[in-house]
């Protein structure tokens, strides 16, 4: 058994096939036979240390989401995504309750859906929820290279082996309400067989361009990722972009899992000098303790270029209903 993140139980129900999530023992409340709710709770200790520089020591909760799904019936159903976030620091207290998504779904066919609404792009090996990682964190370049959380309409077939989206949105990751100048985001997907994922992004807002491709090969306890992106004018005018990732996670039995990635990124201004730089190696074991909760940790290694070198060390709790 692989071991990852829980994935919210209302978006494996609505979204399909949503991007790269990684679905592993979810668990929800039925209310009833229209009516479902679930959610998470995240906390974490975070520790790092700067060469040279300052270490930081923080603990406390990171997220808490409450997802409520309801089926309409005649093919139509909805989810709505209410997030809290506190990412507060010794400068400024900045917690946050939002709407991170509320769309509604209705089933054309078996194989045809349309949503409407606030919705996650389909793209990016690595999910946005914490419920969908293999480790703790992220690589950090989600927001250089992914749609990120959009509002438009979506239209998605899923077949046998193949599937196809296409989102029209207002902004690449934004969430304006201006339909002048709307963006495209395109997917296409190969499952040759139940052990192989490929799946293709091309995005286009405007000047910016954003291609991401990632393949997935799982197999009983292993499961072995590889992703690499593109992107142009994503972080200011002129800025060019690139970056990937390769990851493995091997479940030991069906309680301790581990996850080993390395990733890569960086960005050059319009004169062709490298403006951002970061390359990391993860490390990440991880234990179930119940069905509801899952314990991650994580040593990371992080090289930044002409920067200072940062080692971080987490311990997580995630706690799924």
């Amino acid at each position: 058994m692989k071991l990852t993140k829980k994935l919210t139980p209302i978006a494996s129900m609505v979204l399909l096939t949503l991007g790269s999530m990684s679905v592993a023992q979810a668990s929800d409340s039925v209310l009833s036979d229209k009516l479902s709710i679930g959610g998470f709770i995240d906390m974490s200790y975070y520790a790092s240390d700067t060469d040279g520089g300052s270490s930081t020591h923080d603990a406390g909760i990171d997220q808490v989401e409450i997802n409520v799904g309801y089926d309409f019936g005649n093919k139509l159903t909805a989810a709505v995504d209410i997030e809290y976030q506190d990412q507060s620091d010794d400068l400024e207290d900045n917690q946050e309750v939002d709407i991170e998504q509320a769309f509604i779904n209705y089933a054309i066919s078996d194989s045809v859906s349309i949503k409407a609404g606030r919705f996650l792009s389909y793209s990016g090996w690595e999910t946005e929820e914490p419920t969908g990682l293999f480790q703790y964190s992220g690589t950090g370049y989600g927001g250089i290279f992914y749609g990120g959380y959009q509002q438009g309409v979506s239209a998605l077939y899923s077949g046998d082996g193949f599937s196809a989206a296409v989102s029209i949105v207002n902004d690449l990751g934004g969430e304006g309400t201006d339909t002048e100048h709307p963006a495209v985001e395109t997917m296409v997907a190969f499952m040759p067989s139940d052990s192989i994922t490929i799946k293709g992004f091309y995005s286009k807002d405007g000047d910016v361009e954003l291609l991401n491709t990632w393949a997935s090969y799982s197999v009983d306890s292993l499961t072995l990722a590889a992703e690499y992106n593109t992107a142009e004018d994503s972080m200011f005018v002129g800025s060019d972009a690139s970056g990937y990732l390769l990851m493995a996670n091997y479940g030991f039995s069906n309680d301790w899992g581990f996850t080993v990635r390395y990733h890569d990124y960086e960005v050059e201004d319009a004169a062709g000098a490298t403006f951002v730089e970061q390359s990391a190696i993860t490390l990440s074991p991880s234990y179930v303790v119940n069905d509801n909760l899952l314990m991650v940790f994580e040593y990371r290694m992080n090289d930044n270029g002409a920067g200072a070198d940062v080692d971080e060390l987490a311990i997580e709790a995630l706690v799924t209903f």
